[in-house]
């Protein structure tokens, strides 16, 4: 049995018609295969998705744009976090997940058992910096180093006077106020990313390896992308991690890069996704990145969030597997990145990564 999820295929339809409208006119179905339009051919049916909470604006914004060109398919994506989205799909229960993380060796084998021999395809088309969120009135410029961060979501540093926090931010007036740590209380891709970059930039401090639940006790928890933001808005003195598109009006920290401090940003995000690798030894459609979470140069910004799309390579009916096709094919494209850019903030997939892409939407098949 299917979840209940959210309709999409209607918001901002209106506003993206003309655009997609004369986008198609102009490219057709493009030089590299699948597009949104398959072609002349117009689809029907229901697409089902479950996953990323982060991904829910640009998943609004790729379904409406997608029902521009196929008005006869609708897109349902429940955005229940990356956990459940990897679960539901495993079970069989939706055509497609979105994730904030590549599957894990024991997910990965669940996938392969449901899809068969031909695999699986984990396509990493939204692209987001995760910011270091907090709620300090009076501190609007605020730089932290990696193992400050460490220590502050540790609980090892308590004060928002901290030395330590003072070190990175000489000749601030730092008040005295308590810090309240928040962490996503969900399975969520974000956590494995953030968690995992603490691993990897503050090993001495963050022993835990990374995990999709939050490892540690103590803090406050909030569910989704959407919790976070609004539990780090309700507490003075509160800090969290959320996606940069989604800070809003809390104060979003620079972290230190090398000599540098950086600033969350799509530019910065897709330079570090630039010097990240595929991991080695899965399947050749399977586009899973070891996200470079070190990087030198000051134009790149290492807690970066690689949301991917994931789903079988052959889908037992040829119509599932059309609809799957047809929809990741505009996602991919440059306007359905766009129109990600526009809605939800991302960092549109570089061209590098669309023709890594590409070969693994032209393999989807059924049957």
């Amino acid at each position: 049995m299917k979840p209940r999820a959210i309709p999409l295929t209607l918001a901002l339809a209106g506003s993206l018609a003309l655009a997609a409208c004369g986008a198609s006119n102009e490219r057709g179905i493009g030089s590299t295969g699948k597009s949104a339009s398959g072609g002349s051919e117009q689809l029907s049916g229901t697409l089902d998705g479950a996953g990323s909470s982060a991904q829910q604006a640009a998943m609004t914004g790729w379904a409406a744009g997608y029902n521009v060109q196929q008005p006869a398919v609708t897109v349902d994506y429940d955005p229940v976090g990356s956990g459940g989205g990897r679960d539901q799909f495993v079970a069989g229960g939706v055509d497609f997940a979105g994730s904030d993380a590549a599957l894990a060796d024991e997910q990965l084998q669940g996938a392969l058992q449901r899809c068969g021999n031909d695999g699986v395809f984990e396509l990493p088309n939204y692209i987001s910096a995760i910011a270091v969120v907090y709620n300090l009135p009076g501190v609007e410029d605020l730089q932290l180093s990696p193992d400050t961060i460490a220590e502050i979501f540790s609980g090892a540093i308590t004060t928002w006077n901290d030395p330590a926090i003072a070190a990175d931010n000489p000749g601030a007036q730092l008040p005295g106020t308590a810090i309240t740590p928040v962490h996503r209380g969900d399975d969520s891709g974000t956590t494995t990313n953030f968690t995992d970059y603490l691993n990897k930039a503050a090993p001495s401090v963050w022993t835990n390896p990374a995990a999709g639940t939050w490892p540690l006790q103590g803090g406050e928890a909030a569910n989704g992308t959407s919790g976070m933001i609004q539990a780090v808005g309700a507490g003075e003195g509160a800090i969290g991690y959320a996606d940069e598109s989604q800070a809003g009006d809390l104060g979003v920290a620079e972290v230190r890069v090398g000599s540098d401090f950086v600033a969350p940003s799509p530019e910065a995000a897709v330079a570090v996704v630039e010097s990240s690798q595929v991991q080695p030894g899965r399947g050749p459609y399977d586009l899973a990145l070891t996200i470079n979470r070190t990087p030198d140069p000051a134009d790149q910004y290492p807690i970066v969030l690689v949301s991917y799309h994931i789903g079988c390579v052959r889908y037992p009916d040829a119509a599932t597997a059309e609809l799957v096709g047809s929809f990741m094919g505009y996602v991919i494209s440059a306007e359905g990145q766009e129109v990600a850019a526009q809605q939800a903030g991302s960092a549109p997939i570089s061209d590098t990564l669309r023709q890594q892409a590409q070969p693994a939407v032209d393999a989807i098949t059924g049957g």
